[in-house]
């Protein structure tokens, strides 16, 4: 278990080594595409500090993304998840307390995540999600066996550490222009703790693609 924890802590990289994604191979790390596509996504929220600002910015630019919901955030704010839904956008399961599976045992952390599927569900009137991505990146070798028969897991080809107080804005928007690519599946989150650096790199990360063509589109 050490050398899998100690492989999977490569994840905190911007872009995950190939020995990792070789290993989760039927996680979808990126999108197998020659087009002119890029796959943003959104964790922790929704909130009403964040979300509504990431949704703005994304209607300026007719762009699409993935929001993977926290299920208590979604029951606080059911206005703003209905706006993530109404203006096209897709959803996924981010467990409902935002879970560590390293730190959870694993019933636990299951129910956790059918709490949030159920959350999503009353919230969308019944419909569900497929997408599931762990809290943190971080999910034991059995959490992943028993969870990708039962949901898209979905992690990332680029990680922007917006969420990470260190990091300056002007990196993390360098995180993304320099790594991104057709087909990536980029990390932001729409959380508290990354909002000045989301604040700053979305807008740059929306114009600076959009004017080389790119499009944004929803997993």
């Amino acid at each position: 278990m050490k050398g899998i924890d100690t492989m999977l802590d490569a994840i905190l990289f911007t872009k995950p080594p190939i020995l990792l994604r070789s290993v989760y191979r039927q996680c979808l790390w990126a999108v197998n595409t020659t087009e002119k596509s890029l796959y943003l996504t959104f964790d922790d929220g929704p909130i009403p500090e964040v979300t509504p600002f990431v949704l703005d910015e994304l209607k300026k630019y007719n762009a699409h993304a993935t929001f993977f919901c926290i299920g208590r955030n979604v029951e606080e704010n059911p206005g703003i998840f209905e706006r993530i839904l109404s203006e096209g956008h897709s959803i996924g399961n981010h467990s409902y307390d935002h879970l560590n599976g390293w730190q959870t045992e694993n019933q636990l952390y299951y129910s956790n995540i059918e709490k949030c599927e159920a959350t999503l569900k009353k919230q969308c009137g019944g419909y569900a999600t497929n997408l599931f991505r762990p809290p943190y990146g971080k999910l034991k070798p059995a959490q992943y066996k028993f969870l990708k028969d039962r949901y898209r897991v979905v992690l990332w080809d680029v990680l922007t550490f917006d969420f990470d107080q260190k990091v300056s804005e002007e990196k993390v928007l360098n995180n993304v222009t320099t790594h991104a690519e057709p087909g990536s599946i980029i990390v932001f989150h729409d959380s508290l703790k990354a909002r000045q650096n989301i604040e700053y790199a979305l807008p740059n990360v929306l114009e600076h693609f959009s004017a080389k063509g790119f499009k944004f589109e929803k997993l």
